[in-house]
């Protein structure tokens, strides 16, 4: 039985013995045969889910649903209706996709049940707006395949000058630099919505988040878990005409900001905390510096309110940093224990 590992080797040429380090699955004779055909076969022979996340997107799920059919002609396309009061579902079904409906409102919401429902081999999950080019699905889902990636992001070209917005082009920019000040410099584009998974990553992914922060935390998750991925830029197009952006520019910057500051905060508390310990410290030396001055020179302490809040500014931040040191060892298991359950999944199915 040829296992996913050694079916991947013909891609790239790379030495057998990397692949082996990583867990597989077996295929059938089938898929054996598709590897040397090339890596189209390679990919027909795997089972692909394309996921389709829409909030009032009739006017652009049909042509969105027939790219990504001629894409990944063999792929199940599936179009998650989130609380549409337009003809979103009628219209997905008549395209010819899988029709569901998730009742929770927000984008996360339905990534965390459409990662819940769906069993595949490849996890392809772009938006229904048709701001995404389907013709590039077939690299990304070959690239992931053939370097046994977890991810591959489809960057977007041009994102900053193309947000559709103003607004939506100075917040990307902004916070994709947060996000790699305060996680690392894995991500170039966190928002985009164009990625392809592994089921390994799709099956020990949390997704705690319910809104549009979901990129964010599913960048976070590969990020700290240091999974392999990659990045292909992609053209992003405009909206059909009539159609509307679901993303509301200060709400949910100010949602994608707490998120960010969250995660911040559960994966690194030494740092988290010590900030604000650091910060405390600062306010307390500034207040106790003229009281310090007057009593050396007097031998006074004549602002003793002042005095007290200094000493409890040093306090609070003593219990900051012993809260960091504590909360890191607790992060380090937590830690562990992802990784754990992100190992004990195979690549592909069996």
């Amino acid at each position: 039985m040829t296992n996913v590992a050694e079916r991947a080797e013909g891609l790239d040429g790379s030495p057998g013995d990397v692949r082996r380090t990583m867990p597989s699955a077996p295929i059938s004779s089938t898929g054996a045969e598709a590897v040397a055909c090339g890596p189209d076969r390679l990919v027909a022979a795997l089972e692909i889910a394309v996921l389709l996340p829409c909030h009032n997107e009739a006017l652009s799920i049909a042509r969105v649903v027939a790219g990504f059919r001629s894409a990944l002609p063999t792929a199940r396309i599936y179009v998650y209706d989130n609380c549409s009061t337009d003809d979103t579902s009628s219209v997905a079904r008549a395209a010819g996709a899988i029709v569901r409906a998730e009742p929770w409102p927000g984008k996360g919401n339905v990534v965390r049940r459409m990662f819940a429902d769906i069993e595949a081999d490849i996890y392809l999950m772009a938006d229904g707006d048709g701001t995404y080019d389907p013709v590039i699905a077939s690299t990304m889902v070959r690239r992931l395949v053939s370097d046994h990636l977890d991810m591959v992001v489809g960057t977007r070209r041009n994102v900053y000058e193309n947000a559709h917005r103003k607004g939506h082009g100075f917040g990307n920019k902004l916070f994709n630099r947060f996000y790699r000040r305060l996680f690392g410099t894995l991500f170039t584009d966190i928002f985009s919505g164009y990625r392809v998974f592994s089921r390994r990553f799709v099956k020990s992914f949390p997704a705690i988040s319910s809104g549009f922060e979901i990129e964010t935390e599913m960048s976070v998750q590969a990020s700290q878990l240091r999974m392999p991925i990659a990045e292909i830029e992609t053209e992003y197009g405009e909206r059909e005409e009539g159609s509307t952006s679901k993303l509301d520019t200060y709400r949910d910057a100010i949602r994608i900001l707490r998120a960010q500051v969250l995660l911040f905060k559960e994966i690194r508390p030494v740092r988290f905390f010590g900030y604000i310990a650091i910060a405390l410290t600062a306010l307390a030396l500034g207040l106790a510096y003229p009281i310090v001055v007057e009593y050396l020179d007097t031998g006074l302490v004549p602002r003793q309110p002042t005095a007290i809040l200094a000493t409890g500014l040093v306090l609070l931040a003593s219990i900051s940093s012993l809260a960091g040191l504590i909360l890191d060892s607790v992060a380090a298991g937590r830690l562990e224990q992802k990784r754990l359950a992100y190992l004990r999944l195979p690549l592909f199915r069996d």
